[in-house]
């Protein structure tokens, strides 16, 4: 196995997306499917919501499974190597969206958080956004 420089390794990190990934787009599709308009990665709110509906002050989060720590998820499996670098990096991310939605609750905003691993069946994806969305 080739050993990588921390240069290399940054190389590496900053190719992976954090807006527009296959399930953002999934969510946006069903979003738009159910009539919904919103608005993309507010820069004011604490966390860019992937998704904002202002009028109804509800937001929506699209995590990876991997990056935000889904417990119990088949797609959250830790590193092999390195896990001195990404459990705390891992973990940080899931206490840092934590915090984050309680920041949204306390300034009045609901949240959902739609997981990677739940893009996967539209018609369920399409319930709970609904659901969210109309209470």
């Amino acid at each position: 196995m080739d050993i990588l420089t921390r240069a290399q390794r940054s190389a590496r990190m900053a190719l992976i997306r954090s807006r527009g990934t296959r399930p953002e787009l999934a969510v946006r599709r069903v979003v738009r499917s159910l009539g919904y308009g919103y608005r993309l990665h507010a820069a004011g709110m604490p966390g860019r919501p992937d998704l904002v509906f202002k009028a109804r002050r509800k937001v929506i989060f699209v995590n990876g499974c991997f990056w935000h720590l889904h417990r119990g998820c088949r797609r959250c499996r830790p590193p092999k190597s390195r896990l001195d670098y990404w459990r705390p990096k891992l973990e940080g991310n899931a206490a840092r969206d934590k915090r984050v939605r309680r920041r949204l609750a306390a300034m009045g905003w609901s949240c959902l958080v739609i997981w990677e691993c739940q893009t996967e069946d539209r018609q369920a994806l399409a319930g709970r956004v609904s659901a969210f969305l109309s209470g």
